[in-house]
Parts: C-alpha cells; sequence; structure tokens
C-alpha cells in the first residue's frame, strides 16, 4: 500500500505564497499521473492541477492558471504545487491524488490533504 503525505499548508495573507509537497512511500511514484484537488468549505472536491509521469505536461484550472505551478521529482518522490498570488477564494482543503497502472491493475490513492486558508 503506497502512502502520500500532503505538508505545506497554512494561513497566508492575500497576494501572498505558500508551497505544498505531497511525497510517496516505496518507489513506485514514477508510474503515477499525479493531481492536487482541493475542496473549499461546503464545496465539492475540485481539480487543481494535473502532471504526467515524467512532468512534461501540465493542466491547471482556469482559477489557477497564472498563479499556480504544479511539478514533480520523480527522484524524491514528491509532487510540488507552488501557489503564488493567493486569494480568499483559494481557501481550502488541498489533496494530492495518484493514478497509476501496473500489471494491468489500475491504483488510485488520495493523500490526507492540507488546509489552506487565505485571510487577512
Amino acid at each position: 500500500q503506497v502512502q502520500f503525505v500532503e505538508s505545506g499548508g497554512g494561513l497566508v495573507q492575500p497576494g501572498g505564497s505558500l508551497k505544498l509537497s505531497c511525497t510517496a512511500s516505496g518507489n513506485k511514484f514514477r508510474i503515477y499521473t499525479m493531481a492536487w484537488y482541493r475542496q473549499p468549505p461546503g464545496k465539492q472536491r475540485e481539480l487543481v492541477a494535473n502532471i504526467t509521469t515524467g512532468g512534461a505536461t501540465t493542466k491547471y484550472a482556469d482559477s489557477v492558471k497564472g498563479r499556480f505551478t504544479i511539478s514533480r521529482d520523480n527522484a524524491k518522490s514528491t509532487l510540488y504545487l507552488q501557489m503564488d498570488d493567493l486569494k480568499p477564494e483559494d481557501t481550502a482543503v488541498y489533496y494530492c491524488h495518484a493514478d497509476g497502472t501496473e500489471f494491468g491493475a489500475d491504483y488510485i490513492y488520495w493523500g490526507q490533504g492540507t488546509q489552506v486558508t487565505v485571510s487577512s
């Protein structure tokens, strides 16, 4: 069983920055397409950004384009989300998500989440 552990959340003022990390156990991180999701208070979970296994292709939700950057370091088994120019509407619990196939079986994992609060 692979585990994904997020860190880096916290309280930040509008216009500030945070960098989230998600580190995987084991040595299979490189096979997973990775993504960040978030769930604002009282709302459904939504996709923020995703990145392919090698990191060559990334996609972003319109609401974060130009402000957030997703990246990964396969040697460190770690996914990142650099968040700049944060807004109050970015307040949410942020989750990393992994999706990979090995020996014909599909595996999906979620991290436990990290709280990001943007407030003055």
